[in-house]
């Protein structure tokens, strides 16, 4: 080859070289194309965007495509991603199994509170999407622990008085010879009979609280009516302990709800301030309306100067069966559940009740009811 021919070929070369060259510059310069994500039909987005609970649809690149308005709030969605790394992987698998999934999460939440147990599914929908849905357990496990302590609970109480009911049938067997000492054991058993019974009744009035709502039959109530009268039925039980009752009424004041519920409430609570007040006490039983931001409430105090609660053990007082002085509730009959029981009522009727107490000083139960207000009276007699 000669050397021009070599030269010339050299050249082509080298121009070739430099076009490649730069073909291959502009190339990198230029931006990839993006994937298009696919496409969600206006229906499905809707559906997710409208979900109650936590959910939410993944892109084939993990990206969040659509997601309820719970699905942040929740812990479950972080940005346009999920927000742990386990849930990830859940929807990676149902992706690439092309089988559904199922996961439990526990998500942090406010300091001082329980975490929030989710219970996570996830569906392949084809083309590389996945569905995640989360269902919050975390009430239904709360209510779950709660009925197993209840049970528990039950089991215990139930146990003191059958124990003893054993133990005193046994001693009256072994001493029959000795008339003295069977109607000693005799009215010993009378007296655990009554507290199983008080017990068993208790437990059935609570169960039956759970299960009805006392609104959907509420009639109005005179509630200086219902007080006098729960008085009245402990009037021989205070002047035996010489504890004296007293009621101060605001008259005309006027409730809704169920009557009997009402007076259960407040017997549980006149009953309570009798059994935690000394000989020679004062039990007052106090009625008068009151009004805030929220609208006319009925506030029914009922205060003793007996030995009063402690703070630790105020915040446990309207827990079921906790007692303050165990052998004092025993003693006057108490089950542990009247406390818990006047919580629920007020909270069925649209109420709340309080305590205020001081060692040595006393306390006072205080429950708030809506008030009836007078246009209603009037409509409901018309």
């Amino acid at each position: 080859m000669s050397p021009l021919v070599a030269s010339v070929l050299g050249g082509v070369v080298g121009v070739l070289a430099t076009l490649l060259g730069l073909v291959m510059w502009r190339t990198r310069q230029q931006p990839a194309e993006p994937i298009p994500a696919p496409l969600l039909s206006s229906a499905l987005k809707t559906t997710i965007e409208h979900l109650r609970g936590p959910a939410a649809v993944l892109g084939p690149h993990d990206e969040i495509l659509a997601q309820s308005l719970t699905a942040a709030s929740s812990g479950v969605v972080r940005g346009s991603r999920l927000a742990r790394t386990e849930m990830l992987e859940l929807v990676r698998e149902a992706r690439r199994e092309t089988e559904p999934g199922v996961l439990n999460v526990d998500l942090p939440t406010s300091p001082g509170l329980p975490s929030r147990r989710l219970a996570l599914r996830v569906a392949p929908l084809g083309d590389g999407l996945v569905l995640l849905v989360a269902d919050d357990r975390s009430e239904a496990l709360r209510i779950d622990e709660t009925r197993r302590d209840f049970v528990a609970n039950v089991t215990h109480e139930l146990k003191t008085p059958i124990g003893a009911l054993s133990l005193l049938s046994e001693a009256i067997a072994g001493a029959a010879d000795e008339p003295d000492a069977v109607r000693h054991f005799a009215g010993r058993m009378s007296t655990e009979t009554a507290r199983l019974n008080e017990l068993i009744s208790q437990i059935i009035a609570l169960s039956r609280l759970q299960s009805s709502d006392p609104l959907l039959a509420a009639v109005p109530i005179e509630i200086d009516e219902v007080a006098d009268a729960v008085l009245d039925q402990f009037r021989d039980q205070a002047d035996s302990h010489q504890i004296v009752l007293s009621h101060q009424r605001t008259p005309g004041i006027t409730i809704r709800g169920d009557q009997g519920q009402i007076e259960a409430a407040l017997r549980n609570l006149v009953q309570n301030a009798i059994a935690y007040s000394e000989a020679g006490a004062r039990v007052a039983l106090t009625t008068r309306r009151v009004r805030d931001a929220a609208g006319d409430w009925v506030e029914v105090s009922v205060s003793d100067n007996g030995i009063g609660i402690s703070e630790a053990d105020q915040a446990r007082v309207f827990e079921r069966f906790f007692r303050v002085d165990y052998g004092r509730s025993r003693a006057h009959g108490g089950t542990g559940l009247g406390l818990s029981i006047v919580k629920h009522i007020a909270a069925a009727h649209g109420g709340t009740v309080s305590l205020w107490s001081r060692l040595g000083q006393g306390s006072t139960f205080t429950l708030r009811l809506p008030a009836l207000q007078p246009e209603t009276e009037e409509g409901s007699a018309a």
